[in-house]
């Protein structure tokens, strides 16, 4: 592994780089650290040059600000990220919050993509209006503003399936924690208001995978895959384990990310 940063619009973001072949750029969720992917990076690359990066203003990178942060920023990072670190196309794996700025990314800047899968975006405004999980982001806003960071961590913690299953690498948990204000003061909004442009991605000139885990069925950050899926009209794939399997078992969850899942399974 080779790590380095790059100055990208003000910041300087950490990446790190393994493997050799087609270039691969995962992207984290809730944190934005690269250490989510280290295990299952190092299972992937014997087939791809896997790249992982800390996402601006957490952990070693810089770029944290005071106002929101959009998403169309997070997709900018990511491009440049790609044409100057992946040679300038990648497939895209994107979990959680990754997942949705993978969509953005191959919505705004589909010439650096080779095709997104996306893990379990959190997109809760694809479900029905009447769906009690659309307000999961207000009610944690809510929770952030009342009672900080600690609170709010918990909370989605709790709501995580397999949290507390596995233990996660120190190092990683020290510096999640001193990302929390800036998740929920600053990367949340966007994230809150996210809604695929379903015309753009139909139009998309690779294959676009939407995925979650077969432990996930029926939680508010699995069902919005099936329903973008199902209005994109791209396959939906089925990948082992939980919301964070790639940090409990590694080798298990590259298994299904190196074949796309089992695409089209009956969600």
């Amino acid at each position: 592994m080779r790590s380095d940063v790059f100055e990208a619009d003000g910041a300087r973001l950490y990446y790190e780089v393994r493997g050799s072949g087609p270039a691969l750029l995962m992207i984290s969720g809730a944190g934005g650290d690269a250490g989510y992917y280290s295990g299952v990076a190092e299972e992937l690359a014997d087939a791809f040059t896997v790249v992982t990066y800390d996402r601006r203003g957490n952990s070693r990178s810089t770029g944290r600000s005071t106002g929101p942060m959009t998403l169309a920023q997070q997709a900018v990072d990511a491009r440049r990220l790609i044409e100057s670190v992946a040679g300038g196309r990648a497939l895209v794996f994107g979990n959680s919050g990754g997942a949705i700025i993978g969509l953005t990314l191959a919505a705004l800047h589909p010439e650096v993509l080779t095709g997104p899968v996306t893990h379990e975006p959190p997109a809760v405004n694809v479900l029905p209006d009447d769906d009690p999980d659309r307000g999961f982001f207000a009610d944690m806003a809510a929770l952030y503003a009342e009672g900080g960071a600690p609170a709010a961590g918990r909370r989605f913690a709790e709501t995580t399936r397999g949290e507390r299953t596995y233990r996660w690498p120190d190092d990683l948990w020290k510096r999640f924690l001193g990302n929390q204000d800036h998740l929920f003061g600053t990367e949340w909004s966007a994230f809150a208001g996210f809604r695929p442009d379903s015309e753009v991605l139909k139009a998309a000139p690779f294959p676009i995978v939407l995925a979650a885990g077969a432990a996930d069925r029926g939680a508010y950050y699995a069902r919005p895959s099936v329903e973008i899926a199902r209005r994109i009209g791209v396959p939906w794939a089925e990948f082992p384990g939980i919301h964070m399997e790639f940090l409990r078992s590694p080798a298990l969850f590259a298994a299904g990310a190196a074949g796309a899942g089992d695409t089209d399974a009956e969600p």
